[in-house]
């Protein structure tokens, strides 16, 4: 046999299995947490149908808004709104952590605040001012810590949120229930609005229930939504992700990715 041609199958037998080496590699190195945060990533930064869902959702918070101007009441309005994905689009951390194939950190997250860089969503900071200029007051409850506050003020005063100060932004200090914060705010305001990603940052009905809870407090609050509640689309993260895993976020990618298998339908 022509020595030549031993080489060369040689080389080409080498190349192929390397490349089905990489191929099962690369195949077990999927993850539907990691994939599917840099999916939605894609989603939020490139889809006109998430900026129209945006538009939709501040539309109808200006027409609430409008109606509520009608109504005495004996305080001071004010609206409530969340942050994360609400008013500020974080999909660039979500994308950086999805090339490292890596899920959320506290350290990483830190790194992106203080960058102060985070987008807005499409017509936020329009409705906020158009709520500032009729006389209401705008509270900005966070799940960011007082680590990330400075980070978070500069980001907000960016684009020229109103209230953009220590007084109107709440960060989390002993429980990442909001519930408490939002009765120190109702104390002296009338509420006329709340605003955001996660049914947690409407009631406590919401605050870490199984997902079977949350459906069933969705379906009994339902006509708040829409009225009271102007819930903004966030299909990266929230508390359906960690309903999903008993809220222990000390699960490894592996393990996160059998537990949403585990609940897919499929046919």
């Amino acid at each position: 046999m022509n020595k030549f041609f031993v080489f060369t199958a040689a080389i080409i037998l080498a190349s192929c299995c390397a490349q089905h080496k990489a191929a099962v590699t690369s195949s077990s190195q999927t993850n539907m947490v990691v994939d599917g945060k840099m999916f939605t990533a894609f989603y939020q930064q490139q889809a006109a149908d998430y900026s129209a869902l945006c538009y939709q959702a501040y539309n109808l918070a200006r027409l609430r808004l409008d109606q509520a101007l009608q109504q005495p009441t004996a305080k001071p309005k004010a609206i409530i709104t969340d942050i994360d994905e609400t008013i500020l689009n974080n999909s660039p951390y979500a994308v950086h952590q999805a090339l490292l194939n890596k899920d959320y950190d506290f350290t990483s997250w830190l790194d992106w605040v203080n960058l102060s860089k985070a987008d807005t969503l499409a017509g936020t900071v329009s409705f906020f001012q158009y709520a500032a200029s009729k006389n209401v007051e705008v509270f900005y409850i966070t799940n960011r810590g007082e680590k990330e506050k400075a980070g978070t003020l500069k980001n907000l005063q960016l684009y020229n949120f109103p209230f953009a100060d220590s007084t109107h932004l709440i960060m989390r200090q002993n429980t990442s229930s909001k519930e408490s914060r939002r009765q120190a705010v109702a104390a002296n305001y009338d509420i006329v609005l709340l605003l955001g990603d996660n049914m947690a940052d409407f009631s406590d009905l919401f605050d870490k229930k199984t997902p079977a809870e949350r459906l069933q407090n969705v379906q009994s609050s339902s006509a708040l939504f829409g009225s009271k509640f102007i819930v903004l689309p966030n299909p990266n993260y929230g508390d359906w992700e960690g309903a999903q895993y008993q809220y222990n976020f000390k699960l490894t990618l592996d393990q996160k990715d059998s537990s949403i298998k585990s609940v897919l339908k499929s046919y």
